[in-house]
């Protein structure tokens, strides 16, 4: 029985990458796309590929980030998904190699349980291009993931994760239920579920 779903962010339970979005505001969104999907394919360490991409943002209006996380397209199906789970007793948390402006304004819209992201440093209402937090390395996701499940007292077997790119493999190694969502074939190695419609819903038919 499931106690402990984990969800990414990007790509999973938001339709696209944050940071894509922020690029584009600068006119850098093929460049930072094309750096998060060397990221996100396992070619490119995630900690170098997050503040090579951050440092492009120097400059950028938090206004505009602000703007920008809390009008993100979600996921088809990512309210509906974590609403069942939560009503089967799931506790619901979401990680992110993105950022805290995004998931933690989805957070009361999405219905998850809590949620572990990166801050974007800000300065005289300006990005620095500096960034920090809970999900920096590639390592972090399976590193926190050990800690909730000690915290809520969860085991592998009652423990589901989704996710799409490399950067959650991490996690992938501590739990039973293995979610590949529309993702990279670094990560679908590795999964026992494998989804390719962009559609979260197809997730509860797959645990009946």
């Amino acid at each position: 029985m499931l106690k402990l779903a984990v969800f990414d962010f990007d790509s999973t339970l938001m339709d696209g990458e944050t940071i894509d979005f922020f690029a584009e505001e600068l006119g850098l969104g093929k460049k930072v796309a094309a750096i998060t999907e060397e990221a996100m394919s396992g070619r490119l360490d995630f900690f170098e590929s997050l503040q090579q991409r951050v440092s492009l943002l120097k400059g950028l209006d938090y206004s505009v980030v602000e703007k920008i996380s809390q009008n993100l397209p979600y996921m088809k199906g990512a309210r509906e998904t974590i609403a069942e789970l939560k009503s089967r007793g799931i506790k619901v948390v979401c990680f992110s190699g993105g950022f805290r402006s995004a998931t933690g304004f989805a957070k009361n819209i999405l219905g998850y349980d809590a949620d572990f992201s990166n801050i974007l440093h800000q300065k005289d209402g300006k990005l620095t291009g500096l960034v920090g937090g809970d999900m920096m390395f590639s390592s972090s996701k399976g590193d926190m993931i050990q800690r909730l499940q000690n915290i809520l007292d969860v085991s592998e077997k009652e423990t589901l994760v989704c996710g799409d790119g490399a950067n959650d493999l991490s996690m992938f190694a501590h739990a039973s239920t293995r979610i590949a969502f529309c993702a990279r074939d670094i990560l679908k190695k590795e999964a026992n579920i494998i989804i390719e419609q962009k559609d979260l819903r197809k997730i509860l038919i797959e645990l009946k």
